[in-house]
């Protein structure tokens, strides 16, 4: 990453991502390109599993659409027996309504035959006309029970006819009964095994589709990981190349200032951070100085640390965590942290030391300790230790508050 690169990033307030766990306790300098490398080759060997799985992902797109023609099958399957049952049901109903009907009919008919039977025994004997003629007294006795024989025998040959018609629509209609009553059960059966059908295809494409969906999650999650690894490693590299070349540089830089004048840098205009989270932060560097950790570029602990790295893992220890605290390299957290005066400077506050008094040329930072001290890690020579803030060149002119 150029310097100019570097400028921008600072000029926009950009910040670069966090670094993982596993780099974090890297015991070489810095990520090498044979690391980078694996891991570029970890990310294709992810990215070709992917593509082998890929038949599996087609196969299981297949199986996915059958599935739902099955299902969309059986739920038309069902939908239409519904119909058919209310039909069915519909039918059984006006069939049992016509048979009731029609027997009430045979009652009527029932009782006029009831009626016949009564007058013919008010009358005496049955109805045969010499019998009528044997007991007439005179003419018009023979006449008058001759019409009511008439009207008898006619309403007689009437009722029958009725009870006969009416017997035969009852038993019809019982049989239409009956038959629509079975129609109904069988259709209610449809019914039953087309909803099983569609039930049994719908639990399977859901099956089909979690399946579906857990392939897929793992791949993209595999991928993403194996990339932000690699990214990781190359972003390290970079930031550790930057500080290494910028402390190297400030070694052959001749006359540089004690502490540079002001020229009215900025930073943040908020912290993150509060007392009870500085002081810890200062405890988390003085127990890294005490153990005498080595300083490793590019390390961020716990078992070694650069410059920047002891401050990246004291304030995350403290618990400023991602994304409010990032891993930068020293001229990004001059930006990422505001401003403070030197006679204002608390314990926990950050210091900054530049060879040209420039922000992107920023190539080491310590943390403040109290009464012109600091806790640094300041050199692979030196290692990590307990220091003047006044006893490198180049010191900005105002500390940063996290």
């Amino acid at each position: 990453m150029s310097k100019r690169v570097i400028a921008t990033l600072i000029a926009f307030g950009i910040s670069l991502t966090t670094f993982s766990s596993e780099v974090s306790q890297a015991k070489t300098p810095k990520p090498t390109v044979a690391q980078i490398e694996a891991a570029k080759k970890e990310e294709a060997a992810k990215a070709a599993a992917a593509k082998k799985v890929a038949a599996v992902l087609n196969s299981a797109t297949k199986t996915l659409n059958q599935l739902t023609v099955i299902a969309d099958s059986a739920q038309f399957a069902y939908n239409k027996a519904l119909k058919e049952l209310a039909v069915a049901k519909a039918n059984a109903q006006a069939a049992a309504d016509h048979a009731a009907k029609t027997q009430a009919e045979v009652g009527k008919a029932t009782r006029v035959i009831g009626m016949m039977a009564s007058n013919a025994y008010k009358l005496g004997g049955d109805f045969t006309n010499i019998n009528v003629l044997l007991s007439a007294n005179g003419p018009q006795d023979l006449i008058d029970q001759l019409t009511t024989l008439d009207k008898i025998g006619n309403t007689n040959t009437v009722a029958l006819k009725r009870f006969k018609a009416a017997e035969a629509a009852a038993k019809i209609a019982k049989a239409e009964a009956d038959r629509t009553k079975a129609a109904q059960e069988v259709a209610t059966a449809k019914v039953a095994e087309a909803k099983k059908v569609a039930d049994t295809a719908k639990a399977a494409q859901a099956k089909e589709v979690s399946k579906l969906r857990a392939v897929q999650n793992k791949l993209a999650a595999d991928l993403a990981k194996a990339k932000n690894f690699r990214v990781t490693l190359e972003q390290q590299r970079q930031l550790a190349l930057l500080e290494e070349s910028n402390a190297a540089t400030a070694t052959k830089t001749p006359n540089q200032f004690k502490v540079w004048p002001n020229k009215g840098f900025t930073g943040r205009q908020t912290i993150r951070s509060n007392e009870a989270i500085r002081t810890e932060a200062v405890a988390y560097a003085k127990k890294q100085v005490l153990a005498r950790k080595p300083y490793i570029w590019g390390a961020q602990g716990p078992n070694a640390f650069d410059c920047s790295g002891l401050v990246y893992a004291a304030y995350k220890d403290a618990g400023l965590g991602w994304p409010q605290w990032g891993r930068l390299n020293a001229a990004l957290y001059f930006v990422a942290s505001k401003r403070v005066p030197f006679s204002e400077l608390l314990p926990g506050d950050l210091l900054f030391y530049s060879y040209d008094g420039s922000v992107q040329n920023i190539h080491h930072i310590t943390i403040y300790a109290g009464n012109g001290m600091m806790w640094e890690a300041n050199s692979r020579k030196v290692g990590l230790i307990f220091s003047n803030m006044y006893s490198i060149k180049g010191l900005m002119p105002s500390g940063g508050r996290v």
